[in-house]
């Protein structure tokens, strides 16, 4: 298979509408069909459901959609790997998702620092489940990852430390006068429905809740009255004087993980997963 019918599929897969999965990848609708159903021939499988209502995956295409974003993603990062290689500049790239475990990647940073070899460290701050993707591609060498909400699926991992999770809202709600709360209190609020966060496609889930994108528009909508949250309880450094925090005591425990390409030979990052192991 080629990448290129691969990009084809995934957009279609996604988009679940040739026209506009055609217009996404910027070539017309004919030529992309004809693509699909010659990758269809010549696997000999049939990929997608087409009815009068629609395109739906088949088991297969489900499992071809899986596989081609990891191929994507692996062809994505040979490339941005080996430019940032021939520039012969040594560093590391760490992703972090914004505003999560500030204290926690600052004392990181700060011993890695005082070790005799380190190298620079550029750091990408990204929205909710992009870090991930972009450790995936290439754009990072390492990640900080958050369980059970990321996937550390084909990556090394270090574990950096767990803490639980705590209800977010606005200063005044009757909650807030509970010592603690549990999720069954917090899912079904009248008026503060949950946030909704962008799937991987970048679409969102139906609800009613409003859409975010970061942990900064988030807090702005909960001290608006607009939605509650439920959030590992380091986010309490982040809380203004219009922010409440109460323990949700059958939250899951977030881990908080160090995640990197297990083929990854660099020294640099072997020493910075040692200064992790080590804090």
């Amino acid at each position: 298979m080629e990448t290129r019918e691969l990009r084809y599929f995934v957009a279609v897969a996604e988009e679940l509408n040739f026209g506009r999965a055609a217009q996404r990848i910027g070539i017309a609708q004919p030529p992309l069909s004809r693509a699909i159903s010659h990758l269809e021939r010549r696997l000999g499988v049939t990929l997608l459901t087409r009815t009068n209502r629609g395109v739906t995956l088949t088991d297969a295409g489900t499992v071809l959609l899986r596989e081609a974003r990891a191929a994507i993603d692996a062809v994505e990062a040979a490339e941005r790997r080996t430019r940032r290689a021939a520039t012969g500049a040594p560093g590391l790239v760490l992703v972090a998702k914004a505003g999560a475990t500030a204290e926690l990647l600052a004392k990181l940073l700060d011993a890695y620092a005082a070790e005799p070899d380190a190298v620079p460290v550029d750091i990408l701050l990204c929205g909710i489940a992009e870090q991930e993707r972009m450790l995936r591609d290439g754009r990072a060498d390492v990640a900080l990852l958050h369980l059970p909400f990321d996937s550390t699926a084909a990556f090394d991992t270090e574990e950096l430390g767990t803490e639980n999770q705590v209800a977010i809202l606005p200063a005044g709600h009757p909650l807030t006068q509970r010592s603690q709360v549990r999720l069954a209190d917090i899912t079904d609020l009248p008026g503060l429905p949950l946030p909704r966060w962008p799937r991987r496609d970048g679409g969102y889930p139906d609800g009613p809740g409003p859409q975010v994108r970061d942990g900064t528009q988030l807090l702005q909508l909960v001290s608006l009255g607009r939605t509650c949250a439920i959030l590992p309880e380091s986010c309490r450094a982040q809380l203004h004087a219009g922010l409440t925090a109460i323990p949700v005591i059958d939250a899951p425990p977030v881990t908080t993980v160090l995640a990197w390409p297990p083929h990854s030979r660099s020294r640099a990052l072997a020493a910075l997963v040692r200064t992790a192991t080590r804090l």
